[in-house]
């Protein structure tokens, strides 16, 4: 393992928080300080004009007491195997959260996508995934897409390892087109997943979601799929930012065509009936709901306290660094942790997982509702543990992970 990364150390502190409200020994704990293993690999690949460049790429299973790994794969520049070590962690904790039965993995390439060409990424991901044949499977290692990559680059891991296999294994990969065995209700899965989430959590702190406020950072999968989400449920959906610019309409946007707008235009900028906005002045709306779905490290210790939210529905991983998270807490902001406010996607992917197990396929109506009851069940156990040591939802999430974890572990016992 290599030199600490800000979202590791975070992750452990995170645990001894949680500690003196398990149920967790110092057995199962150390289980968890430590990746089962992690994989760095050299890729060559042949370009387009006749080079040969190498890129990295790297796979983690962190844990695997309550099943095989499971985790997204990103193509994103700068990847670092210690970044990719910490999302690792974290999935095994979100997976406990929910109740699934997954262990925690990640992986990732050290690339820019968006600079190749579409038979160079296929190459790519071909060469990785042969990179990694014998360590992934249904009942090993499950990736799925995340910063990056698509269904079109789960259908060649697919292809890939089904050709080494010399037969066709549909669960190796979750989030691949539904031709191919994929699930209905997955690409939006993450959004909705946090709009119930919220559902969930507002009435607990005296909020009705009907009628409440939302602005949304980010209007890619996520944003875009919470937005719809939000709408449906009642709520109003007043801004949203995307990398092309920032809107606002206190009195609600129309999110379909809002979605219209940007997929003949490419951006959120320039919607009919509504204002530009800067960037940060997004973050700084007096709303009830605040739902970054960029990136790591959104809201940090620069801006936090431009914000006035009551809410933060943590949509991406790790958005809100550590010592912001100290300051909005003190501010009495409501943060629902990342570790349920986006786990939507990986709950539909063991709905993926099962129904491929099965070649027994769900209808969307399936999906979502079993989705929905997957949510409530896994927020409502998360507010009753905080509602009971009166203690944050994060902290209150990582005491629910590490008391199921603990179990796992115990019954299990070491091997040798």
């Amino acid at each position: 393992m290599g030199i600490p990364h800000v979202q590791w150390s975070a992750y452990l502190a995170q645990i001894e928080r949680a500690l003196p409200y398990s149920e967790a020994t110092s057995a199962s704990i150390a289980y968890l300080k430590y990746p089962k293993r992690t994989v760095s690999l050299s890729l060559p690949v042949a370009m387009d004009d006749g080079t040969v460049q190498v890129f990295r790429g790297y796979r983690t299973v962190h844990s695997i007491a309550r099943g095989p790994a499971k985790g997204g794969l990103r193509y994103k520049p700068g990847l670092t195997l210690e970044e990719v070590e910490a999302l690792a962690a974290q999935m095994t904790i979100k997976c406990a959260v929910m109740d699934l039965p997954f262990g925690g993995g990640k992986g990732g390439i050290d690339v820019d996508p968006r600079t190749l060409s579409q038979g160079e990424l296929e190459r790519l991901t071909r060469r990785y995934t042969s990179e990694l044949v014998d360590l992934l499977g249904p009942t090993q290692d499950i990736p799925a897409p995340d910063i990056g990559t698509n269904e079109r680059i789960m259908a060649w891991i697919l292809d890939t390892y089904s050709e080494n296999r010399g037969t066709t294994s549909s669960g190796v990969v979750t989030g691949k087109p539904v031709s191919l065995g994929g699930s209905l209700g997955r690409r939006e899965a993450a959004g909705r997943g946090a709009a119930y989430a919220a559902a969930r959590v507002l009435p607990a702190y005296g909020l009705d979601l009907e009628g409440a406020t939302i602005a949304i950072q980010g209007f890619g999968t996520v944003g875009r799929s919470a937005a719809l989400a939000f709408s449906e449920l009642g709520a109003r959906v007043v801004a949203v930012s995307d990398r092309g610019g920032a809107i606002y309409n206190p009195a609600g946007l129309d999110v379909h065509a809002l979605i219209d707008h940007k997929s003949h235009s490419g951006s959120v900028a320039g919607f009919a009936h509504s204002r530009a906005i800067a960037h940060e002045a997004l973050l700084g709306l007096e709303v009830n709901v605040l739902l970054p779905a960029v990136d790591a490290g959104t809201l940090n210790e620069d801006n936090q306290a431009s914000v006035r939210a009551g809410f933060i529905l943590e949509g991406a991983n790790a958005a809100i660094t550590p010592a912001a998270e100290v300051a909005l807490k003190r501010r009495g902001v409501v943060i629902i942790p990342d570790i349920i406010a986006n786990a939507g996607g990986v709950t539909v992917s063991y709905f993926e997982w099962v129904q491929d197990a099965s070649n027994f396929f769900w209808t969307e109506e399936e999906i979502r509702a079993a989705l929905e009851k997957h949510m409530r069940a896994a927020v409502g156990a998360m507010l009753q543990f905080a509602y009971r040591h009166q203690i944050d939802l994060r902290t209150a999430a990582y005491v629910v992970a590490l008391n199921r974890l603990n179990n796992a572990t115990t019954l299990r016992g070491v091997y040798p």
